[in-house]
């Protein structure tokens, strides 16, 4: 595949993931804020409107607004900065499990991350998926996204076979 295709499919797909997430939490507003919390299977998934100033699991919601700002909003977005540059630079070597994988976490992080600034720190967060008290914390499709590719690249850096020396070329020295 051409690397000016690689970059639009990966364009492409990010936008359309942070597309997904924002609306679902549109929707998750719209239908489940001021509502008691909505069950299927037997409550084995949860949809309950939660609005989230901390990371993972809530952690850090006791943080100043300030130190928030910079550690939750900031960090996250330089990272995620870096890593569309590191994504740019080699995406020549990358098949598509991995491409894709790269917009996962990027359109995760990125979903996140325009919650944060857009609604004072607040990430909505609605579904909660478990067996009895055995359960995730709530989360969204953002969430869902940066999982699903750390997930994927694992899977690609453990089945991704190393290329070949060439005759011609020489090998690498350690």
């Amino acid at each position: 595949m051409k690397n000016s295709m690689k970059v639009w499919l990966f364009c492409l797909s990010s936008v359309l993931f942070i597309g997904c997430d924002q609306v679902t939490k549109r929707l998750a507003k719209q239908h489940l804020m001021f509502r008691e919390p909505i069950t299927y299977l037997h409550k084995t998934i949860i949809l309950e409107y939660v609005e989230n100033t901390g990371a993972a699991l809530s952690l850090g919601d006791n943080l100043s607004k300030p130190v928030s700002f910079w550690l939750l909003s900031i960090g996250p977005l330089v990272c995620l900065v870096a890593l569309f540059i590191y994504v740019m630079r080699k995406i020549h070597e990358f098949n598509r499990l991995k491409l894709f994988s790269f917009s996962l976490i990027l359109a995760g992080g990125l979903g996140n991350i325009i919650d944060r600034l857009a609604h004072d720190r607040h990430v909505t967060d609605f579904m909660n998926v478990g067996i009895n008290n055995f359960r995730t914390g709530i989360f969204n499709v953002a969430d869902m996204c940066v999982t699903a590719g750390v997930i994927g690249l694992l899977i690609a850096t453990y089945t991704d076979k190393p290329k070949p020396v060439q005759a011609d070329q020489p090998a690498a020295v350690e």
